[in-house]
């Protein structure tokens, strides 16, 4: 989160992605960081032992959300929101 956060504070969009069981974690740290309203994207723990394509099966599932957060944080109306 820190470093998310510190790339989206110097302006360029960034996205973190993490397991589900770090959410909680993930959104303590960004409010501590002063970014109670960043939020990572989060996908099934756990993820160490899984095979490559099942890896990449997850990634797919939440390609679309980072993408969409990406790019509409590039938009300088969503910036003044």
């Amino acid at each position: 989160m820190h470093d998310s956060v510190r790339i989206e504070n110097a302006g360029i969009p960034a996205v973190a992605v993490a397991t589900d069981v770090f959410r909680s974690a993930a959104r303590a740290q960004a409010s501590a960081l002063g970014r109670s309203d960043y939020d990572a994207v989060y996908v099934p723990h756990p993820i160490q032992d899984q095979l490559p394509s099942e890896i990449e099966e997850r990634a797919g599932v939440v390609l679309a959300e980072i993408v969409e957060r990406l790019t509409q944080a590039s938009r300088p109306e969503s910036r003044a929101a």
